[in-house]
């Protein structure tokens, strides 16, 4: 087969009545319970195709077709084991790439190289995995293939539908990348503990870690791996400090940004902005009335400071103070006709007190807490946020 041949034999397939074009697709390594072996603990996608190479999976597809395996792709997503038929059968389409596919070339036709080298029952552990449409991951392989998504950048934070993820994924005991069945531990518990083989339980939790997963651009810091939860997106010359921080899934950073604080799900920070020691930017479930919290480029979140309303940029929160929907500011005449020049759009008229939900999204904000009074004042920031290059 030459590559015309191989473009020829794409448009072929793509043109039959059992292709369909996927938003997403990979093959999975999974990792299987020990005490259930039909219990998928996790799901190890070395890469991952997201609305591209459509011509790998019209190859992946033919080679189900043709050794019967493939049913009819009308759901928002497919899981169909691997075999060995299948995979001599997608090694012969790729012929033309196989010399090819090395280092970053043709990471597909790499995968089923390596599919190649394994007997029947090594291959039980691997699957192929299609979305077809954003909707309610109904499977294990298809929430990881999301979070893959999500953490390698392919997908925006808050773009993905993940309703249901956690009632999908089962909670299991995580030794370094090993998951482990709890289940198994309990029966197993007594013979473990008494030949002192017990594992190592790192956490017990149905998400793994960032870093178990992804390798993060070379700029970009990680101090402590339980900081970061898989499903996370860290641009590059994003540090994340040890301590008090933390980063959940479908969360995460735009470029760089100090991290000494929590990002709870759904809350994304801007480049150039610094989330201090202890600071929580708050999640749609946690007092925000469901809305995603986004903190705007070059923003100080003073340490153990509470932010629970969008920012625009160059925003100031005082160490120590909360910023609430609900929580009232005042605001001096002086301060407001800056606030309004620094944003044209806000339509507001001047009154002495407004609360956060007002604020929300301006630029160039100082929320701050009186001394010697206690109230809550915002002004129009004077300062400029800069985070040190040499560190980022």
């Amino acid at each position: 087969m030459t590559k015309e041949d191989f473009y020829a034999l794409v448009k072929e397939i793509q043109t039959s009545s059992y292709y369909r074009e996927p938003l997403a697709f990979g093959i999975a390594r999974i990792d299987r319970g020990q005490k259930n072996p039909d219990k998928i603990l996790q799901a190890v996608f070395p890469f991952i195709n997201w609305q591209e190479n459509f011509g790998s999976a019209a190859i992946l597809q033919k080679a189900l077709h043709e050794t019967g395996s493939l049913i009819p792709l009308d759901g928002s997503e497919a899981v169909f084991d691997v075999t060995q038929n299948f995979v001599a059968e997608a090694l012969s389409y790729c012929a033309p790439w196989i010399d090819e596919a090395v280092g970053d070339a043709h990471k597909n036709v790499q995968a089923i190289k390596y599919l190649n080298t394994l007997d029947a029952e090594e291959l039980q552990n691997f699957r192929i995995v299609f979305l077809f449409a954003d909707e309610a991951p109904q499977s294990i392989e298809a929430v990881y293939l999301k979070l893959y998504a999500l953490s390698t950048g392919k997908a925006a934070l808050r773009s993905l539908n993940l309703n249901g993820a956690f009632g999908v994924l089962h909670n299991v005991a995580w030794s370094g990348n090993t998951p482990i069945e709890l289940d198994w531990l309990r029966e197993h518990e007594l013979e473990l503990k008494m030949s002192g083989q017990y594992p190592i339980i790192d956490a017990v939790d149905k998400f793994p870690r960032f870093l178990q997963h992804i390798i993060p651009a070379d700029n970009t810091r990680i101090l402590d791996a339980s900081k970061v939860r898989m499903g996370a997106q860290l641009a590059a010359g994003t540090t994340v400090m040890p301590g008090a921080s933390y980063i959940n899934f479908n969360a995460g950073t735009l470029g760089p940004v100090m991290v000494e604080g929590r990002i709870s799900s759904s809350a994304v920070v801007g480049k150039g902005s610094d989330v201090g020691g202890g600071a929580s930017i708050l999640g749609v479930l946690s007092g925000t009335s469901g809305n995603p919290i986004s903190i705007g480029e070059n923003c100080l979140l003073g340490a153990n400071s509470v932010t629970g309303i969008p920012l625009g940029d160059g925003c100031i929160v005082d160490a120590g103070i909360a910023v609430l929907e609900g929580t009232k500011f005042f605001m001096a005449p002086a301060e407001f006709e800056k606030i309004k020049e620094a944003n044209p759009s806000w339509d507001a008229e001047y009154k002495e007190i407004f609360k956060g939900r007002e604020l929300a999204g301006l630029s160039g904000l100082h929320f701050r807490q009186d001394s010697t009074s206690g109230q809550m004042k915002v002004f129009r920031s004077n300062k400029e946020v800069k985070l040190n290059e040499e560190l980022h």
